[in-house]
């Protein structure tokens, strides 16, 4: 059963008249590594917490080929440890191919970096709990990630450099 608007007009607010949907058709990993270098030392006891370092990027592309279809990639890169006495770096790249039908062109780049990546969070993290903790430390279970502040950081450094730009060339 579909609902209707008053007036009897379907509220889709799509651009052709058919209702926006998103769709995640593959999720994969395409990069993971884990480096312990100073194992099995590393693994006795700590006496305090170690300092975690965790960086994070979304990328994404158009599928050559695939009408409405993306590829979106979050990296997360986390390191624990001080200077040079890493406890352990993890580096995953993890993606989904996903379908975006009938938004609007301006809605797209949110979708793309904000709502993929929400998407596909819960998953990269789970991978890198389970992999810290199958090499012996306690699972790193990273803190939910705020994609709208980082995108909005993306599109403020993008403005900022294309202003750089012109002043350099002159």
């Amino acid at each position: 059963m579909s609902q209707t608007e008053p007036n009897g007009a379907n509220g889709a607010g799509a651009t052709n008249g058919a209702a926006p949907s998103l769709n995640i058709l593959a999720q994969y990993i395409k990069d993971l590594s884990f480096e312990s270098p100073k194992a099995p030392a590393s693994l006795r006891g700590q006496t305090r917490a170690p300092g975690i370092n965790i960086g994070v990027n979304v990328g994404a592309n158009q599928i050559q080929g695939g009408d409405n279809e993306y590829d979106v990639r979050l990296t997360l890169n986390a390191r624990a440890g001080e200077g040079n006495d890493t406890l352990f770096h993890v580096e995953l790249e993890y993606g989904g191919v996903f379908r975006l039908e009938n938004f609007p062109q301006e809605h797209m780049l949110p979708l793309l970096f904000i709502e993929c990546p929400r998407l596909l969070f819960p998953f990269a993290r789970q991978i890198v709990a389970d992999v810290t903790r199958n090499a012996g430390f306690p699972p790193l279970m990273i803190d939910p990630i705020d994609f709208a502040a980082l995108f909005q950081q993306r599109l403020a450094e993008e403005r900022a450099r294309q202003q750089v730009q012109p002043v350099a060339n002159a």
